[in-house]
């Protein structure tokens, strides 16, 4: 998204379409599934550390995502934004990646992982992937996308 100029309206209104595709049936999963089994086996650190994830996914799909999507894609407000977008999801994976899945690789076996990784694949083409994309897609923006 960095990489467009605030001529190309059409390119930067796909890029964010196939961002959130990926994005939200993504974070559903993590909490529906992930995010409850981690919690299950946590301690106290990884209880911290999940309530932080779900406090960043909620910032995403609450705050920064919906208020995106009111920017008119040829702006530098719009491109900000997703600057801001991109920075809240790459610290939200570094993360995940250095702290919780340190911890879930010592919670889980091999096999479990493998198994999630695999349920995972089935339940993001779902049809409960694909309600909970459109709820989320239906949330409300603080002003109307024109």
């Amino acid at each position: 998204m960095e990489k467009t100029s605030d001529r190309a309206k059409k390119s930067r209104a796909d890029i964010l379409m196939s961002i959130e595709k990926g994005l939200i049936p993504h974070a559903k999963w993590e909490e529906l599934v992930f995010y409850p089994a981690f919690m299950e086996r946590a301690d106290r650190e990884g209880l911290k550390t999940h309530a932080e994830a779900v406090q960043e996914h909620r910032a995403v799909e609450l705050t920064v995502l919906p208020d995106l999507k009111t920017k008119q894609v040829d702006s530098a407000d719009f491109a900000g934004s997703a600057k801001v977008l991109g920075e809240f999801v790459d610290h939200h994976a570094k993360e995940e990646e250095t702290t919780m899945f340190k911890m879930v690789r010592k919670l889980f076996s091999k096999d479990e992982l493998a198994s999630m990784d695999e349920d995972y694949e089935t339940w993001k083409d779902s049809a409960e992937a694909a309600e909970a994309f459109r709820n989320a897609s239906r949330q409300p923006s603080p002003v109307p996308v024109a």
